[in-house]
C-alpha cells in the first residue's frame, strides 16, 4: 500500500467535516420522527400496519450496509459518502408521498437501504481519522448524530405544531440538508485504493470479531431503544406520574446520552475504551436496578438519566473497534450497525410483549441484566482502544496508508 501525508490542519479539518456530516445524518431521522402521524394519516393505515411498515427501514439497511465497503473501493471514500449522503437526505421525502401501506413499506425499504450504506461510509471514515489524530474521536461524532437528530426533530415538531403539510415540509428539509451534506462532503479525507488492492466482496458475512462487538452494541441499543420507548410508560403506568413528568424522563435520558457522547473522548482517551465500557456498564446496571426497584417517581428519573450515561459511549466504541478488527473495515463496520439495527428494531416489541406476559419491571430487569453483560464482556472492543492499535503518532505531518 502507498501512503498519503496528512497536515495537522487537514485532518482537524476532516475531523469537523466528518461531524458535520454526521449531524446531518442524524436531522433526518429527527425531521422523520416527528412527522410519523402525519404519514400514517396520509397513508390510511392503523397502528399495526404502520408497525409493519416501520420494520423495513432496518430490512433495508441490514439488505444495503454490506454494499458501502465495495461502493467506496470504487469510487473512493469522499465521492461515495457524497454520494451515499445525499441518498440518504433525498430519501427523506419518499415516505411523506406514500399513499398506502405497500408505498410505504417501499419507501421506507429505500430511506433504510441509503440510511445504512452512509452510516457505514461515514464511520469508516471517523474510525480513520481517529487513527490519523492518535486521539479519540468517535463518541463525539455520534454526539453530533445526536445533536442532528434534536435539531431535525425541534424543526419537525415547529412545522407539526404550525400544520405544515409533512410533503412540503420534507422537501424544504431534504433540499437543506442534501446542500449541506455536500458541503461538508468537500473536505472530508478523499481515500481511495491502490491499484493492487483487491475489492471487497459484494456481499459476505462480517467477521467473528465483528460479531462478538456486535453483540455489545447490541445490549447497548437494547436498553436505549428500551428506556427511549418505554420510559415514559414506564413511570405513568408503574408509579402513576402525570404525563409530562414522565416525558420529562424520556427527556433526561436523551439529554444525558448526548451529553457523556459529546464529552466521552476525553474519557476514552484518559482510561481507554474498555475500561470506559465497563465503568459505563457499572453505572447503567445501577440505573437499571433504581428503575426496578424504584419506589417514586425521581428514583426512577435518576435510573434513566443514570443508564443514557453508562450506555452512551458503548456504540461509536463498537465502531471503532470494528473498523480495527481485521482487514476489511467497512465490513466489519457493515456487521456492527446490521446487529445494532436490529437490536433497536427488536427492542421496544420486546419490552411490550415481556410487559404483557409480566410486568414492565420484569421488563427492565432483563434490560439491567443486558446493561451488566457490558461489564463482563466490555474486553472484545479492546481493538477500539487507539492506544494499542499500532497508529503512528500525532505530528505536523501524519502518514497514513490509504485503506
Amino acid at each position: 500500500m502507498s501512503e498519503v501525508v496528512y497536515s495537522k490542519r487537514e485532518l482537524k479539518r476532516a475531523r469537523y467535516a466528518v461531524a458535520a456530516v454526521f449531524a446531518v445524518h442524524g436531522a433526518v431521522v429527527g425531521s422523520f420522527a416527528t412527522r410519523v402521524p402525519w404519514i400514517q394519516d396520509h397513508a390510511s393505515i392503523g397502528a399495526g400496519q404502520l408497525g409493519i411498515a416501520l420494520a423495513f427501514p432496518a430490512v433495508g439497511a441490514s439488505v444495503a450496509m454490506p454494499l458501502a465497503g465495495r461502493i467506496s473501493h470504487t469510487f473512493g471514500a469522499r465521492t461515495a459518502l457524497r454520494g451515499l449522503l445525499a441518498l440518504w437526505t433525498l430519501s427523506l421525502v419518499l415516505p411523506a408521498l406514500a399513499p398506502n401501506l405497500l408505498t410505504l413499506c417501499l419507501a421506507l425499504f429505500t430511506y433504510g437501504a441509503t440510511a445504512g450504506m452512509a452510516d457505514v461510509a461515514m464511520n469508516a471514515l471517523g474510525v480513520e481519522v481517529e487513527n490519523r489524530m492518535n486521539q479519540s474521536i468517535m463518541s463525539g461524532l455520534h454526539g453530533m448524530w445526536s445533536t442532528g437528530a434534536l435539531i431535525g426533530s425541534a424543526a419537525g415538531t415547529l412545522a407539526a405544531h404550525l400544520g405544515s403539510d409533512a410533503r412540503a415540509h420534507h422537501v424544504l428539509a431534504a433540499a437543506v440538508l442534501t446542500v449541506l451534506g455536500l458541503v461538508a462532503c468537500q473536505w472530508v479525507l478523499d481515500l481511495k485504493p491502490t491499484e493492487d488492492e483487491e475489492p471487497p466482496p459484494r456481499f459476505a458475512l462480517p467477521p467473528r470479531s465483528a460479531l462478538l462487538i456486535g453483540a455489545v452494541g447490541f445490549c447497548a441499543v437494547f436498553a436505549e431503544g428500551a428506556s427511549l420507548d418505554w420510559s415514559a410508560v414506564y413511570l405513568r403506568d408503574q408509579l402513576g406520574t402525570s404525563a409530562g413528568l414522565a416525558a420529562a424522563s424520556t427527556t433526561g435520558f436523551t439529554l444525558t446520552m448526548a451529553i457523556a457522547r459529546l464529552a466521552g473522548d476525553a474519557v476514552v482517551d484518559r482510561f481507554g475504551a474498555v475500561r470506559t465500557v465497563r465503568v459505563g456498564g457499572v453505572l447503567a446496571t445501577l440505573g437499571g436496578l433504581l428503575v426496578v426497584f424504584a419506589g417514586n417517581p425521581a428514583a426512577a428519573m435518576g435510573g434513566f438519566a443514570l443508564m443514557g450515561l453508562g450506555i452512551a459511549v458503548v456504540v461509536p466504541l463498537a465502531f471503532a473497534a470494528a473498523g480495527r478488527s481485521g482487514p476489511n473495515p467497512s465490513l466489519a463496520i457493515a456487521g456492527v450497525a446490521t446487529i445494532t439495527y436490529t437490536s433497536g428494531l427488536v427492542a421496544p416489541s420486546a419490552i411490550g410483549t415481556l410487559a404483557q406476559a409480566t410486568s414492565l419491571m420484569v421488563s427492565f430487569g432483563l434490560v439491567t441484566v443486558l446493561a451488566l453483560a457490558l461489564v463482563v464482556f466490555a474486553g472484545v472492543l479492546r481493538a477500539g482502544d487507539r492506544r494499542t492499535a499500532q497508529v503512528s503518532p500525532a505530528s505536523e505531518a501524519v502518514p497514513g496508508p490509504r485503506p
